[in-house]
């Protein structure tokens, strides 16, 4: 019988995003303008001079990932033939969709089309607010919200899990490189990646939280017709943080499994509701143009050949940095569900029907929000415009004729999602800070689990209680500068693995 190693804190890499995430909130408090200022600065020069690598890796990967489902590797199954599935198909779906979307799905579904339809890339000659303008803004949100990103995810993702279950690696990103350079990828270098990559997950959870509460709060008053204010604010944080704690003190099986499957379904609803209150043909069709122009342009879009250097820039380019960012350390708990699958089961249900769900999700949010912006002269645009992406979606189900109870089953929802989302990626961050992880032995204590979720809680407070300072927001994708190379090295390994033929260690050479 073998014993697990006693779980313990890996200091180094618990303590220093801690406190370095302290001082970057109170600098950015105490010296806002020249804080931003830098950050600024900084992303600029990373998508300016690193944007043709995001954008090379991404279509890399998905190259990289037909090639391993293609080859004997996508035979393997992870954690060897007699291992057995920590959860069903359908289970493992639902955690992996809510894992990875959280709120951004339904903030972005509505608000982000708008900008493409109203305001189109220059080169590509499109009046604003046309069909045609509508066909590319579908098209966009295809291409920021199915393949490539999910790509992304899955590369590191499945990477992780032949290297922890196959060659039984500790749970670490510094794991992802042994494939490469073997023993040599733990230590101080090691503990550096988990460090700095832990902390841009932090920081992108905290602005995720933050914009999650103000749009609960905005809602919760227009619903209720008062005025909350800063205690309604800390109320929703708190039961927020209290909710996905309770969940992950019940495990995976029953609670972050539980509430991934309660939104799922919420989600599917959404969906019908949508297209059968919305212009549910003009939605089809507005989707099979938007589709069929995403195909058309898969390549060449990717890369930012077809359309302005600083549009690419500034929406594709950074919506893979902040997709990375969030990566590495959601992919250990994306690997961790892979356990009893094999290597082409873990891409269909990480990548294609991930895919698939974001486009029918952009067919029917996307396609309805497109349409009714330009049935009702730019009115949707115009409260972006005003008042920022938050309240479009609530504005989008107004208009749909959805009442109180739509409005409150939205708010349910944008709750209920970033609970799923942060019950995951927080059992990831304290696995990731705690010495001792095994596959016998998954999970942090408790406490470590409690320590993250308040911070992400109390950072995600000071951005609000700031009016939202973006600094932090784009720490999380200037977090995505060092994970691009993490991530790429995860591919590495996985094409060496697929180049051998196998995922585990190879024999020890014998003596004489």
């Amino acid at each position: 019988m073998t014993i697990a190693p006693p779980r313990r804190i890996n200091r180094p890499v618990f303590l220093i995003p801690l406190a370095v995430l302290t001082a970057a909130v109170l600098t950015s408090l105490w010296q806002r303008e020249a804080f931003l200022a830098a950050e600024v600065a900084i992303n600029d020069w990373v998508l300016t001079w690193f944007g043709p690598a995001f954008a090379l890796a991404g279509v890399a990967f998905l190259a990289l990932l037909a090639a391993v489902a293609l080859s004997p590797l996508g035979r393997t199954i992870i954690g060897g033939p007699e291992a057995k599935p920590l959860l069903g198909r359908w289970r493992w779906f639902a955690v992996m969709l809510c894992t990875t979307i959280a709120t951004g799905i339904l903030f972005w579904g509505a608000a982000e089309p708008l900008f493409h339809l109203n305001a189109p890339p220059p080169m590509l000659g499109l009046e604003p607010g046309s069909d045609g303008a509508a066909a590319f803004a579908m098209s966009t949100m295809f291409l920021h919200w199915t393949l490539t990103p999910y790509g992304i995810y899955t590369v590191a993702a499945l990477a992780f899990a032949l290297v922890y279950y196959n060659r039984r690696e500790p749970f670490s990103l510094s794991s992802l490189f042994v494939p490469l350079i073997g023993p040599r990828a733990h230590g101080p270098v090691g503990s550096g990646i988990d460090i700095i990559c832990l902390y841009a997950l932090v920081a992108g959870m905290a602005a995720s939280m933050g914009a999650g509460i103000l749009a609960l709060a905005g809602g919760i008053e227009g619903l209720g017709g008062f005025a909350g204010g800063a205690g309604l604010r800390w109320a929703i944080m708190a039961l927020i943080v209290a909710s996905f704690l309770i969940s992950a003190a019940t495990g995976l099986q029953k609670g972050i499994a539980g509430l991934s499957l309660l939104n799922t379904w919420i989600f599917f609803a959404i969906i019908v509701f949508v297209l059968l209150a919305g212009p549910t043909a003009q939605m089809l069709g507005l989707s099979l143009r938007g589709g069929a122009d995403y195909a058309a342009t898969f390549v060449p879009r990717n890369l930012g050949f077809d359309v302005d250097r600083d549009w690419h820039r500034q929406w594709t380019i950074f919506n893979w940095a902040n997709w990375m960012a969030w990566a590495p350390v959601t992919a250990l708990f994306l690997g961790r569900l892979a356990v009893g699958y094999s290597v082409r089961a873990f891409i269909l249900f990480n990548l294609v029907l991930p895919a698939l769900f974001g486009a029918v999700w952009m067919t029917a949010i996307a396609g309805a929000t497109i349409l009714i912006d330009q049935q009702s002269g730019a009115s949707l645009y115009t409260l972006l415009v005003e008042r920022g992406p938050d309240p479009v979606l609530f504005g989008l189900f107004h208009a749909l004729g959805g009442g109180p109870v739509v409005t409150g089953i939205v708010l349910f929802t944008i709750f209920l999602s970033y609970v799923a989302g942060a019950d995951a990626n927080v059992s990831a961050m304290s696995a990731l800070s705690t010495h001792g992880i095994s596959p016998e032995r998954p999970e942090a204590p408790l406490w470590v689990q409690a320590v993250w979720g308040v911070t992400v809680g109390l950072v995600a407070m000071v951005l609000v209680a700031a009016a939202g300072i973006d600094g932090i927001r784009m720490m999380s994708v200037l977090g995505g500068f060092p994970a691009l190379f993490v991530i790429v090295g995860a591919a590495l390994s996985l094409a060496a693995m697929m180049v051998r033929g196998r995922p585990t260690a190879a024999p020890a050479p014998s003596s004489g």
